[in-house]
């Protein structure tokens, strides 16, 4: 099911201890459109420090209580590595953060986590996914950093990728010919944590409604000028299924959105993962 990012706002982190905080903001991958961080603000807990949490950690939600439980504990947030949410995560705080909770790297493979399409799965079978009270066991963590050396000393100088969804709230969305409006939401697969579509506003343009763009018809994103570019014209735009908030969003509505644009859904490519 797809869950908009306004509606995962606000929603509460429960360790396996107690309360953790809530959850303000997310981090996405910007090529893979994918979210790999939750930033929870942990109130008066830790002084309003803001902790990242991995999709990986989380256990089942509890959507009606706005509940989502992570097999951590409170200890282990208190104790886990700084990294100020202001400023652009660097893969070097990654792996930095993913050692410390002896978590394998999520890049590298050809799905969406690792070679899979679901951050749980990646855990299943993994050694150093432990629950001690500061991280990773020092056996599990000294074991995890042989087999993940090289690995960081290859990757530890990427490009940054991971960018605040908040950021992106406003963008500017440019059709082949013309604007079309701006990014008002995003909705997110609850499952593999993809962001599946732009919520479109385009009201300011032709007093139109809501649409629903697919980060896959993206063209380009110019960070600087706050600006997403589609490779779809204002016409076909104008003329799509209007998206309403208020209603859950079906896969027979999805199969008309991207039937209307002639694009395949994602659906397909990920039952081949």
């Amino acid at each position: 099911m797809l869950r908009s990012m306004n509606d995962l706002e606000g929603n509460a982190i429960l360790a396996s201890d107690g309360a953790i905080g809530h959850v303000k903001d997310f981090y996405f991958d910007d090529e893979t459109w994918v979210i790999r961080y939750l930033v929870v603000d942990t109130g008066n807990w830790l002084l309003s420090r803001k902790v990242l949490i991995s999709p990986m950690a989380l256990g089942r939600p509890d959507w009606a209580e706005k509940i989502l439980p992570v097999s951590i504990t409170k200890q282990q947030v208190q104790d886990s590595p700084d990294i100020d949410t202001e400023k652009p995560v660097s893969r070097q705080h990654e792996v930095q953060y993913l050692g410390y909770y002896g978590y394998p790297y999520y890049w590298g493979g050809g799905g969406l986590w690792g070679n899979g399409a679901y951050p749980s799965l990646m855990m299943q079978g993994f050694e150093g996914f432990v629950t001690e009270p500061n991280g990773a066991a020092p056996e599990t963590q000294s074991a995890y950093a042989g087999a993940q050396a090289a690995p960081a000393a290859r990757h530890q100088h990427d490009d940054v990728h991971l960018r605040s969804c908040k950021e992106v709230m406003t963008y500017h969305i440019h059709a082949a010919d013309g604007d079309i409006g701006h990014v008002h939401g995003m909705l997110i697969d609850e499952e593999t944590w993809a962001v599946r579509y732009l919520i479109v506003d385009t009201s300011k343009w032709w007093l139109g409604h809501q649409v629903l763009v697919s980060p896959t018809w993206i063209k380009d994103v110019s960070w600087p000028d706050a600006a997403v570019s589609v490779n779809l014209t204002r016409q076909a735009v104008q003329d799509a299924p209007p998206y309403d908030a208020a209603m859950p969003l079906e896969r027979q509505q999805e199969m008309a959105i991207h039937d209307h644009y002639g694009h395949p859904g994602y659906w397909a490519s990920d039952l081949k993962r």
